[in-house]
């Protein structure tokens, strides 16, 4: 066992919760809560966890099952559990390797990684990182031309989906990035910076990691024609105007031909005009809580969605998901698999790759115990039969 492996083995870390405390040890204070916060009083974020407080499980009982297999298929490949690493922006922040080891850990599991446009490596390195899927999560930052340039090269990479993002019309208000700095340590004025350098200062070890890394570099995915990549500072002045719309899809679809995915998706509204414009899935999304307050949790839209969708298209979720038993509701409802940001994020930026194979292989025993106490063999066998629902209105 590598030593990587020895820092997050039991009784060090035996669930996920167990690795946010180590990572919030070992990064600055900005960048851990840029991971763990959520926009404005963060009730959205706390909903979508306790939702799944509201389900129980109505398992079939005297039933030997001798071993769970979790494999299923994801837009036409088999994926080894269906627990997705979903995209998270600027993940470079929480450890150098960043996105590259994101990759290679959930390739190594045999699931796929969802790339955000807002990455910092490379597209092309991300994905040869990974023996898995990798799909690429497009914001249309930096305009239609840079993001044509990016599906090029995505679909030249050999990214096997785009994940379009379409609940991001206003950039959220997240008050722990603006009372720890965000902005001005991210900026260009030093002057501004000084009242918010003790927490980084605080954390030797990421600023040894960080300065070797280079600092700040631009986002190589998002290359303006005629300027360049995009300054990291720019990114949510240029999220605020770059607005997805539904009539963009139509040139979306003309640049990428492989299957489309909307994320963001709470109503069966948007979802009917989702299969509409020919997206080949749907994820039921509200941003983790890090864009509009008070939106429902997901678990409790995803019903509404799976019933107006779901025998068209698959279904998937993020949006809470802590425990191998939130896995297990979510698919019982009707979802194909699930994304998972915070967990992961959380032990990249404790343990680098070790931190997120630990996340994954926590996800992988928690659910084969509850698919074996519940009587399930094998995903396929997991429906709504096996969970009690609360009187959600949809």
């Amino acid at each position: 066992m590598s030593r990587g492996a020895r820092s997050v083995a039991s009784p060090r870390v035996v669930n996920i919760a167990d690795l946010r405390p180590l990572a919030r040890k070992r990064l600055p204070r900005v960048v851990f809560d840029y991971i763990d916060g959520g926009a404005e009083g963060e009730v959205t974020l706390k909903e979508n966890c306790g939702a799944f407080e509201e389900l129980s499980f109505r398992p079939r009982q005297a039933v030997a099952v001798p071993q769970c297999d979790l494999r299923t298929n994801v837009l036409g490949l088999e994926i080894a559990l269906p627990v997705l690493l979903a995209p998270v922006g600027y993940s470079r922040l929480m450890h150098p390797g960043g996105e590259v080891v994101a990759a290679r850990a959930a390739g190594a599991a045999g699931t796929a990684y969802v790339l955000s446009t807002v990455s910092g490596h490379r597209m092309e390195d991300v994905k040869a990182a990974s023996r898995g899927p990798v799909w690429y999560q497009l914001y249309l930052v930096g305009g239609r031309d840079a993001a044509e340039d990016g599906i090029r090269r995505a679909r030249a990479a050999g990214f096997s989906a785009l994940a379009v993002t379409i609940d991001t019309a206003v950039p959220g208000m997240r008050e722990r990035d603006f009372r720890n700095g965000l902005k001005e340590l991210l900026g260009a004025s030093l002057l501004a910076k000084i009242p918010f350098l003790p927490q980084v200062l605080a954390r030797p070890g990421w600023l040894t990691r960080f300065l070797r890394d280079g600092g700040l570099p631009e986002l190589p995915n998002v290359v303006i024609p005629g300027k360049g990549p995009i300054p990291v500072i720019d990114v949510q002045s240029a999220l605020a105007r770059s607005v997805v719309t539904w009539e963009d899809l139509r040139w979306i679809r003309q640049a990428w031909a492989g299957p489309i995915v909307i994320k963001g998706v709470l109503t069966r509204d948007e979802a009917r005009r989702a299969v509409d414009e020919g997206a080949a899935g749907v994820i039921v999304s509200n941003h983790g809580g890090r864009s509009t307050e008070t939106l429902r949790a997901t678990v409790e839209a995803l019903p509404e969605v799976v019933a107006e969708v779901g025998s068209r298209m698959p279904v998937f979720i993020d949006g809470g998901f802590r425990r191998g038993t939130d896995v297990f509701k979510a698919l019982a409802l009707g979802a194909k698999a699930v994304g998972i940001g915070r967990p992961f994020l959380w032990g990249l930026g404790a343990f680098g790759q070790a931190g997120v194979d630990r996340v994954i292989e926590i996800m992988q025993g928690e659910l084969k115990l509850v698919m074996g106490n519940c009587g399930t063999q094998t995903v396929a066998d997991i429906n709504r039969a096996y969970v009690a629902t609360p009187d959600w209105k949809i």
